[in-house]
C-alpha cells in the first residue's frame, strides 16, 4: 500500500502566482512552424491560441521547404512542413536549460507535398537514441507526439533518421518547461499516450487554458454520466492541469460499480505511468461520502482517496506499471465506507522511454561545434551527437567509450584536405583527450601554437601541405609526440636546421644534395648509352643506371638469349595477356620455376624506351609488393622480361569475375588494397631517386597463389625530383580513366599522380564498376559515386557480389580515403604514406567490427565533403 500523504501536491501562495504569469507570457516556450521562410512572416503570433511561432531556418542547417496540398482542420495553422531528401540523420538543435523537465512535442503532416501520395516511415531520435517511428502510412491524416523529458545538457538535439526508402518530414516542433517537482520517475522519460478530461462534449483543450500548453481531449462512455459545477476549481500544484478540465468529472451510472479504462499495449513489456486528477464537484449531505481506492490490473496502489472539495488532488504513480498480456485495466473502487461511487476529472498515461546511451561529453561537444563555427564548416553529417550511435558519428571524429552510460570523448580529429582557412584554432585545446589530430592538405596560416605541445593526450599532429610559417615550438619536441610539418615552406624547426628534432618528419637536406649530384652524373650517362646503341630517342629522358642492360646487379636476375626465351615458353605457346608492348606468355624456366615472360612486339613504337625503364627500375629495386624480376632478354631485335609467375592473375579479373568463380570478401580487398600502397609507397619514398609508377590500375595489380597483392608493369615509370622541384614536366602517359586530371592538363607529374590512379583503383574495389561507363548518368566512377553518395545511401555504390558482408566503419573510412586521393587538386590529396596509415585504420575497423548483412543495417550517413567539380570522363 502507498501512503496517499505522500502524493498530496497543493501548492499555494506566491510560487504558483508567478509560476503561472511565466508560463501564460511563454517564457522559455520554442515554437517553430517548420518549413516557415524565415522572412517578414516570421515570427507571427497564432489566433485562436495566441502562440508565436517562428520559422525553424535557425534550428537546422538540412532539408528543403514543402507546402501541404490538403486542409486539416487540426493541423492549423501549419500549411509548410520541412523534408530531408539528403542525409540519413537530420537534425534540430535547441538551446534549453539543464536539469529542467520539458515537454516536447512534434507535429508531422504529409499533406502530399510531393504529389507522390506515398506517405514516409522513418524514425525520430533524441540526441543518440530512439525516441519513437513515425509511420504516417497509418496516421495517413498526421499525427504528433510528445516527450516529457529533463534535459541533460544545455543543448538538446531532436532528429529524424531514414531507416527506409522513404524521405523524412516535420511540420512543427515545440519546447515547453514544466515545474521539475511534476512527473518524476524511477527512470526514463514520459511518452504521451493519452491525456483526457471528462466531458459530455467533444472538444480540445490547450494554450491558454493549459499554462504548458498540454493538449487535453475530451472523453465520455455512455454508462458513465458527468458530473459539473460553475464554481472555480482550485487546480494549484506543480502540475496545474486546467481548471476547465477540472469543472466537469465522470463517475458511473451503477452507484457500485468501478470506473473503469481498459485499453491494449502492442508491447506487452511496455510500462505506464498514470497521474490521476481530482476535486469534488457536488456538496455531500452529512451523511455522505465519497471514498475509494485506485486499482491497476487488479492491484492496488492508492487507498482510501476522498478528493477535497473544489481543489486539486494529483495522484501519480510511483513505479512504473505494466500489463498482464497486453490489456491493461485501471480501476476507481469505492470502498465499503463510501455512499457514493469514485470519480475522475481528467487523466494522464505515459509510457516509459528509456534513453540509454550517454550523449558525448558536454566540453567535447561545445569544442567540437566552436570549431565548427570557426572554420565554417558545412558537413551534412555533422549534425546530433558528434560521437553516437556509430553509425551516424560525425565524419573525421573517432571517439572512445567505456560503456553506454559514460559519455564518450572525442579521440581523434581529422580535418584534412576540409579547405580550413586562417590560423589553427583555439577551441582544439578544449578537446583534452584528443590523441590524433589532422589538419593537413588546408590553406592554414600563421605559427604552430604552443597549446599543441601542452595538450598531453596528442601522440600524433599532421600540419603537412598548409601555409603555416615561424618556428617550432619546444613543447611539440616531446618525447611519444609525431608531427608531421611537410609542405609548409615558411615552417622551420626551432632547433637548428641542420638536426630536426627527430620526433618531427623531414628529409634530410644531406641526401637531397646528394641524389641531385647523382641525377646529373645519370643525365650524362643516359645521353652516352643512347648515342652508343643508336635506339630511337624521344624528347622525354629516363633515369637509367649505365650498365643496366649489360651487368645485372643481383646474381638472382640474369640476362637470358632470344633462342632461352623460344625455349621455356614452348615457342610462346600459352600466351596469358596481350597489351600495346606485345604479349605475356607462360614459361617454366628450369624445369620447375613458374615464369610470366613479357614478349616486345615488333610493331611497338614506345617498347624499347619502357623496356628500358622497366629493367631499370626492377632491377634495383627489391620490396615483397612489387612483381619481382627474374631477367631480362636483350638480344638484337628481340627483347623480353622474365617475371616471377602469379597464378591468380589481376585484380580486375577477380573483381569483374571473368576466368573465376572467386569474390575477394571485403577484408581481403582491404588486404590487398594495404599491400598494392604499400608498394607504391616504396616507389615514392623507398627508391632513390624516387619513382613514379605513371599507371596504376587494377590489371597492373597481380595475386599470388596466396592473393598477396604486387604491383606490376613499370614500362611508364618515372623518376622524380627530391629537391626544391615538386613535379617534373613530362609527356602525359597513362590509362583513360585512372588518368590524374591535373597531370593530363598540365604535364606537371608527382607522385600525386599516382595517388590519383590508387584512388580510382580503391573506388573500383568498393564498388566494382567500370571506371568510365558512357551508359551511366555520370560516366566517370568518381562523379557516380559523389553522386550516389550525395543521395545519402552508401548502399546504392557498394559491391552487391559482397552481400553485405563489410563493417560499415570501414567502408565509410574507405570511401572517404578513395575520394580524398581522386581530388582533382593534387595539394589536397594525401601521401602514399599516409594511405597506407589510413588503410591500416580501416583493417582495424573491419577486422574489430562485426560483419553485418546490408540487409539489416542502417545505411551510413555521408560523412565527405565532395568537389562539386566533375572530372573528365575521357582523355
Amino acid at each position: 500500500m502507498e501512503n496517499s500523504c505522500c502524493f498530496l501536491l497543493v501548492l499555494f501562495g506566491s510560487f504558483a502566482i508567478s509560476h503561472l504569469v511565466q508560463a501564460q507570457d511563454q517564457l522559455g516556450f520554442i515554437s517553430l512552424d517548420c518549413g516557415l521562410p524565415d522572412t517578414e512572416l516570421s515570427p507571427y503570433t497564432e489566433g485562436s491560441t495566441g502562440l508565436r511561432f517562428s520559422s525553424d531556418a535557425k534550428y537546422i542547417k538540412t532539408g528543403q521547404i514543402g507546402k501541404i496540398n490538403t486542409t486539416l482542420e487540426f493541423l492549423e495553422p501549419h500549411k509548410t512542413m520541412r523534408y530531408f531528401p539528403e542525409g540519413k540523420r537530420n537534425c534540430y538543435n535547441l538551446n534549453v536549460e539543464k536539469d529542467r523537465r520539458y515537454l516536447i512535442r512534434a507535429t508531422f503532416i504529409y499533406g502530399n507535398y510531393d504529389g507522390l501520395k506515398t506517405n514516409p516511415q522513418f524514425e525520430l531520435h533524441l540526441g543518440p537514441n530512439l525516441w519513437t517511428p513515425i509511420d504516417l502510412v497509418k496516421s495517413s491524416s498526421g499525427t504528433f507526439v510528445e516527450l516529457l523529458h529533463v534535459s541533460t545538457s544545455n543543448s538538446l538535439q531532436i532528429c529524424l533518421v531514414k531507416n527506409g526508402t522513404t524521405t523524412p518530414l516535420i511540420s512543427a516542433l515545440e519546447l515547453r518547461p514544466l515545474h521539475n517537482d511534476a512527473y518524476v520517475t524511477k527512470s526514463g522519460s514520459l511518452k504521451l499516450f493519452t491525456r483526457n478530461y471528462f466531458h459530455g462534449k467533444t472538444g480540445s483543450i490547450r494554450y491558454p487554458t493549459d499554462i504548458y500548453d498540454r493538449r487535453w481531449g475530451a472523453f465520455t462512455i455512455s454508462y458513465w454520466i458527468q458530473l459539473s459545477t460553475s464554481l472555480l476549481v482550485d487546480n494549484r500544484n506543480a502540475y496545474f492541469p486546467p481548471k476547465d478540465t477540472l469543472e466537469e468529472a465522470a463517475t458511473p451510472r451503477n452507484l457500485s460499480a468501478p470506473l473503469r479504462f481498459v485499453w491494449r499495449s502492442d508491447n506487452p513489456k511496455e510500462q505506464f505511468y498514470v497521474y490521476s486528477h481530482f476535486a469534488e464537484l457536488q456538496d455531500l449531505g452529512s451523511n455522505e461520502t465519497r471514498e475509494f481506492d485506485m486499482f491497476w490490473d487488479g492491484n492496488n496502489f492508492g487507498d482510501n482517496i476522498i478528493p477535497p472539495k473544489l481543489k486539486l488532488l494529483t495522484w501519480p504513480t510511483i513505479n512504473p506499471m505494466s500489463c498482464t498480456g497486453g490489456k491493461c485495466i485501471f480501476e476507481l473502487v469505492k470502498t465499503v465506507n463510501s455512499t457514493l461511487p469514485p470519480l475522475l476529472n481528467a487523466v494522464e498515461v505515459f509510457t516509459v522511454v528509456e534513453f540509454p546511451q550517454a550523449g558525448t561529453n558536454e566540453s567535447d561537444v561545445l569544442a567540437i561545434t566552436n570549431i565548427e563555427a570557426t572554420y565554417g564548416l558545412s558537413r551534412i553529417s555533422w549534425q546530433g551527437d558528434p560521437c553516437v550511435p556509430q553509425e551516424y558519428a560525425w565524419d573525421g571524429l573517432n571517439c572512445s567509450s567505456i560503456n553506454m552510460s559514460t559519455p564518450p570523448r572525442i579521440t581523434s580529429l581529422n580535418l584534412s584536405s576540409s579547405g580550413l582557412n586562417g590560423t589553427i584554432a583555439a577551441g582544439l585545446q578544449n578537446l583534452t583527450h584528443l590523441v590524433k589530430l589532422d589538419l593537413s592538405y588546408n590553406n592554414l596560416t600563421g605559427g604552430v601554437p604552443e597549446f599543441l605541445g601542452n595538450m598531453k593526450s596528442l601522440r600524433f599532429i599532421n600540419l603537412r601541405g598548409n601555409d603555416l610559417n615561424g618556428s617550432i615550438p619546444q613543447s611539440l619536441r616531446r618525447k611519444g609526440l609525431e608531427l608531421l610539418i611537410k609542405g609548409n615552406p615558411k615552417l622551420f624547426p626551432s632547433v637548428s636546421p641542420t638536426k630536426p628534432p627527430n620526433n618531427i618528419k623531414e628529409f634530410p637536406t644531406a641526401i637531397v644534395v646528394s641524389v641531385v649530384s647523382v641525377a646529373i652524373i645519370i643525365v650524362i650517362l643516359i645521353i652516352f648509352l643512347v648515342l652508343r646503341n643508336k635506339k630511337p630517342l624521344t624528347t622525354e629522358v629516363y633515369f637509367l643506371y649505365p650498365t643496366a642492360l649489360q651487368t645485372p646487379r643481383s646474381p638472382t636476375k640474369r640476362r637470358f638469349t632470344y633462342s632461352e626465351v623460344v625455349e621455356m615458353t614452348n615457342n610462346l605457346e600459352t600466351v596469358l595477356g596481350k597489351g600495346g608492348f606485345g604479349i605475356v606468355c607462360h614459361g617454366i624456366l628450369n624445369g620447375s620455376e613458374h615464369v610470366a615472360v613479357k614478349v616486345l612486339s615488333q610493331s611497338s613504337t614506345q617498347g624499347y624506351k619502357q623496356f628500358k625503364a622497366e629493367v631499370d627500375l626492377l632491377l634495383r629495386v627489391h620490396h615483397t609488393n612489387l612483381v619481382s624480376l627474374v631477367g631480362y632478354c636483350d638480344d638484337g631485335d628481340h627483347l623480353a622480361l622474365i617475371y616471377e609467375y602469379l597464378p591468380n592473375g589481376d585484380l580486375r579479373q577477380h573483381l569483374s569475375g571473368k576466368d573465376t568463380k572467386s569474390i575477394i570478401s571485403w577484408r581481403n580487398r582491404l588486404r590487398i588494397a594495404l599491400e598494392a600502397a604499400l608498394g607504391l609507397e616504396y616507389l615514392h619514398s623507398g627508391c632513390t631517386p624516387p619513382m613514379v609508377h605513371r599507371d596504376v590500375k587494377t590489371t597492373n595489380i597481380l595475386l599470388d597463389e596466396q592473393f598477396k597483392a604486387k604491383l606490376a608493369d613499370f614500362g611508364m615509370s618515372r623518376s622524380f625530383p627530391v629537391g626544391g622541384e615538386s613535379h617534373v614536366s613530362t609527356m602525359v602517359v597513362g590509362t583513360l580513366g585512372y588518368l590524374d586530371p591535373e597531370y593530363y592538363h598540365t604535364s606537371r607529374l608527382s607522385e600525386k599522380s599516382d595517388v590519383y590512379s590508387f584512388g580510382i583503383v580503391l573506388l573500383e574495389m568498393i564498388t566494382n564498376q567500370s571506371v568510365i561507363d558512357q551508359t551511366r548518368e555520370k560516366p566517370h566512377i568518381t562523379e557516380w559515386v559523389r553522386f550516389e553518395l550525395n543521395r545519402g545511401d552508401i548502399t546504392r555504390i557498394m559491391d552487391p557480389n559482397l552481400y553485405g558482408d563489410y563493417n560499415s566503419r570501414s567502408v565509410w573510412r574507405a570511401i572517404e580515403l578513395a575520394m580524398s586521393c581522386a581530388n582533382q587538386s593534387s595539394a589536397r590529396r594525401p601521401d602514399m604514406s599516409e594511405v597506407v596509415t589510413e588503410l591500416k585504420e580501416c583493417l582495424v575497423s573491419q577486422n574489430s567490427g562485426e560483419n553485418v548483412k546490408m540487409e539489416s543495417q542502417s545505411s551510413i550517413n555521408v560523412s565527405m565533403s565532395f568537389d562539386t567539380e566533375m572530372f573528365p570522363s575521357a582523355r
